[in-house]
């Protein structure tokens, strides 16, 4: 563990999970600034994906505090010397994070990156420090922890984005999106004119209804217990839609499967 004693120290707020099931609690912290290969980026939105709440009803209340979030967006603020292809002031979203040195990351695969783990859910930097530990909080969540004012990243796991472009909209970019499109287009490899259901019509579910829409799915299935999500489903791509909290599933999906071409 290498922690840098003449460090610059940023004063920010933070959402922090002190025991199991929250609540989470916005607190004043200090944050290490940006170490060589790191940015600083001003958080202008996050995302709440199901693992901060998995994480949030199941945390060990004996382990140290920490700030969770790996859905953000925000502005750079701040750059390590050694970052190259991004400047202060520039839109980004954040993502998940890799080593950058293994033979998957090497290969172009960080999503398998053989430090995946430790990168993510280590609530550390891979070399043991932390830069939150002033406060003693633990950071560095997904390479991020975007529940707060201020987050660091890298290189890794940041993209650019236009800057006419609302962050607020983009934040789910940053794991959602791709989970539920890397789905459907990367994991499962629907074909076009294949019939998919899919369970769960939140942001990973919608942007599984747009990636199976793009690919040619027929019929595309959105289920869900709420209306609202089922209309915006219908809306983005799905060809039926079924509320399970009113319908059966099993007899709704049969007929939509067999009905080809739909009717939408």
């Amino acid at each position: 563990m290498t922690h840098h004693p003449d460090v610059q120290v940023h004063k920010i707020h933070a959402a922090v999970l002190r025991k199991k099931g929250g609540p989470l609690k916005i607190e004043s912290l200090e944050l290490e600034g940006p170490r060589d290969d790191e940015v600083l980026v001003c958080i202008v939105a996050s995302g709440i994906c199901h693992t901060d709440i998995d994480l949030c009803d199941n945390w060990d209340s004996a382990d140290t505090p920490v700030v969770l979030g790996h859905e953000g967006a925000g502005v750079v603020e701040q750059i390590g010397k050694l970052v190259k292809g991004v400047t202060r002031d520039d839109h980004v979203v954040l993502s998940y994070q890799s080593c950058g040195r293994c033979r998957q990351c090497r290969s172009g695969h960080p999503t398998v990156c053989e430090r995946f783990w430790e990168a993510n859910f280590g609530f550390e930097r891979l070399d043991g420090s932390n830069a939150m530990h002033r406060s003693g909080v633990r950071g560095h969540f997904f390479g991020q922890s975007s529940f707060a004012s201020h987050a660091l990243a890298t290189k890794r796991n940041l993209v650019k984005v236009p800057k006419d472009l609302l962050l607020e909209m983009l934040a789910p970019l940053g794991c959602s999106m791709q989970t539920g499109a890397g789905t459907v287009m990367s994991s499962l490899e629907v074909s076009k004119g294949a019939s998919i259901a899919i369970f769960g019509t939140g942001a990973v579910g919608l942007a599984a209804v747009m990636a199976a829409r793009i690919v040619g799915a027929n019929p595309i299935i959105g289920v869900d217990l709420k209306p609202k999500r089922l209309k915006l489903a219908f809306e983005l791509g799905a060809t039926h839609v079924i509320d399970n909290h009113h319908d059966d599933v099993a007899s709704r999906i049969a007929p939509a499967i067999f009905t080809y071409p739909s009717s939408r």
